[in-house]
């Protein structure tokens, strides 16, 4: 059996690390990013290619999104180890992108707004999520929450959690977001409940809910333009 080869044995002009420390990490292609984590590829073969393999079975960058490890596994020269690690960058990539997104109070004064804010993030995921965007008093984002994550179908949500976390920011306004990973952004009949319940608390409570912004594959739907919150 033929030993994986490493970074160390790809001639010089074409080891990652090398480049890295040359040009800065933005020089590195996809493929080259995915080797430094990668490190090795299966027998005979570099690990830039098995980088490459992986890229193809995904479906690009993006596709990693929404890609299982055993998925990965697939890939010649891929094991637990290495499809964990791939999958561990990915996330962490996507917190770093959250938090610096959030650091910037990106107005949400209307529909458009917001489906720019949350699209990007939400679009792919492979499970539905329940998020809150906590706004200030001239309609901008303090920041987004997660308040649940479900199943491949639904998440579940209760309203003391998305109040909980609007009273913690001092928020004076909330916009309801979640996802619905079959890519049909119309909302059903417990997501048009649910909002209703969750509009009337928060008159209760002077925390107006704006919006329910449901992300699709291709579109989004706003509740407020729908005429529905």
């Amino acid at each position: 059996m033929e030993n994986p080869l490493t970074m160390k044995e790809l001639p010089a002009g074409e080891r990652p690390y090398e480049k890295a420390e040359q040009k800065g990490v933005r020089s590195l292609s996809d493929a080259e990013l995915l080797a430094v984590i990668l490190t090795s590829g299966r027998g005979g073969e570099n690990v830039v290619s098995t980088a490459q393999k992986v890229l193809i079975r995904a479906g690009g960058l993006k596709g990693l999104l929404d890609t299982g490890p055993e998925e990965l596994r697939e890939v010649s020269g891929v094991g637990p180890v290495k499809s964990i690690r791939v999958l561990a960058a990915v996330e962490l990539g996507q917190r770093a992108a959250a938090e610096r997104q959030a650091e910037v109070r990106a107005p949400a004064s209307g529909p458009d707004e917001v489906i720019r804010h949350v699209e990007a993030n939400m679009r792919y995921l492979p499970r539905e999520e329940f998020h809150v965007l906590l706004l200030d008093t001239r309609n901008r984002i303090i920041k987004s929450v997660r308040i649940s994550q479900g199943g491949l179908a639904a998440a579940v949500i209760h309203p003391r959690d998305i109040f909980r976390e609007a009273v913690k920011a001092n928020a004076a306004s909330i916009v309801l977001v979640h996802n619905h990973p079959s890519g049909d952004p119309s909302p059903s009949r417990a997501d048009i409940e649910s909002t209703r319940k969750f509009s009337e608390l928060g008159k209760m409570m002077g925390i107006p809910v704006l919006d329910h912004v449901i992300v699709g594959a291709e579109s989004s739907a706003s509740f407020s333009r729908l005429g529905l919150c």
